[in-house]
């Protein structure tokens, strides 16, 4: 069983860490899942299962057989083991991550459970793939990216693409997850292939 680590964060776009948790363990993965404080408040602004949740899985992923695969970690628990890089996994991706979460990774802190799994996961050489969601972006942010993909993270940002035609906002997520999915070569069915299966739609905007 391929383990791998999600950190959700303080930026917009919580969708996207849901549907990737999700798709994660429908793939039969482990996922080991790490959401700050500033994640949990914008999980409650903008996924409305979160709202007033004492229990963000069962709230979030009502499906048993994906619950089941989902082992939730406290951001201030330093002894749990993503903590450490002798515990072997397969990946850690933060999604959505905050500009906050992306500079204090450049600049090397491990003050809270996720950038401390992020440094592990950097040392260990591990995938780590971050999906900032923010823009514009300062000059800061740009360079604290590099930093990062110099140090071997992949930096994905939440932009979808619309040659697959997206209808809804799930297939804008689906393009995003299906991105992430790839990086860390898990096998998936989700329509973010060039080329588009289907013709365009003579109905749709684009």
């Amino acid at each position: 069983m391929r383990r791998l680590i999600v950190g959700m964060t303080g930026a917009s776009g919580a969708c996207y860490g849901v549907r990737l948790v999700e798709l994660l363990a429908r793939s039969g993965a482990e996922v080991h899942l790490i959401v700050t404080a500033a994640g949990r408040a914008v999980l409650a602004q903008e996924v409305a299962a979160a709202r007033g949740a004492a229990d963000l899985v069962a709230a979030l992923w009502p499906d048993a057989a994906v619950r089941r695969l989902i082992r939730q970690h406290a951001p201030d628990d330093g002894a749990a083991p993503p903590a450490s890089g002798s515990w072997r996994h397969d990946g850690m991706v933060v999604c959505p991550c905050s500009m906050n979460t992306l500079g204090a990774m450049a600049a090397g802190l491990a003050d809270n459970l996720l950038r401390r799994a992020a440094m592990a996961t950097l040392k260990e050489r591990r995938p780590l793939v971050v999906v900032p969601r923010e823009t514009p972006l300062a000059t800061l942010m740009i360079e604290n990216m590099l930093r990062l993909a110099q140090a071997g993270a992949v930096v994905l940002p939440a932009m979808p693409g619309f040659y697959h035609r997206p209808r809804t906002v799930g297939d804008l997520v689906d393009f995003v997850a299906g991105r992430v999915l790839d990086v860390l070569s898990v096998e998936h069915d989700l329509a973010v292939r060039w080329p588009p299966d289907a013709p365009p739609s003579n109905t749709h905007p684009c």
